[in-house]
């Protein structure tokens, strides 16, 4: 089964990042919001926005004169598939050497690793039912 990886660029995933968390936008709002980070032409923001519709990336519906862009990925799937290819290539498959790494070089809150307990519980539960 072939993997499908989803690999925007990194300025199309600052805008998909707006749309997950602001929800539908025009492009003065997305171009608004870059702006505080980095200062980013109105016209840079169509283009990316143009050519995130004809990727797939979002979507674009009129609204009279306006144009409403709204993100066509879930975040999630976005995640999912940057950590599959880091894992892959990075790590040679291994999930256990980027979770090992990655709790080396950075403190976890005690929520966090709260959460990483319940995860490994929960996945040993199921590892138990499937034998």
């Amino acid at each position: 089964m072939q993997k499908i990886v989803i690999k925007p660029t990194e300025a199309e995933l600052d805008i998909l990042q707006i749309l997950w968390r602001f929800g539908p936008q025009t492009v003065k709002q997305v171009n608004e919001i870059l702006n505080k980070k980095k200062e980013t032409g109105y016209t840079t923001t169509l283009k990316f926005m143009q050519i995130m519709t004809e990727k797939d990336l979002c979507t674009r519906e009129a609204e009279g004169k306006l144009h409403i862009y709204k993100a066509n990925i879930k975040e999630n799937q976005v995640k999912r598939s940057a950590v599959t290819a880091i894992i892959d290539k990075v790590f040679e498959g291994s999930a256990m050497e980027l979770v090992i790494q990655t709790l080396g070089n950075y403190k976890a809150t005690d929520k966090e690793l709260s959460e990483l307990k319940s995860l490994i519980k929960s996945m040993e539960e199921e590892s138990k039912n499937q034998k």
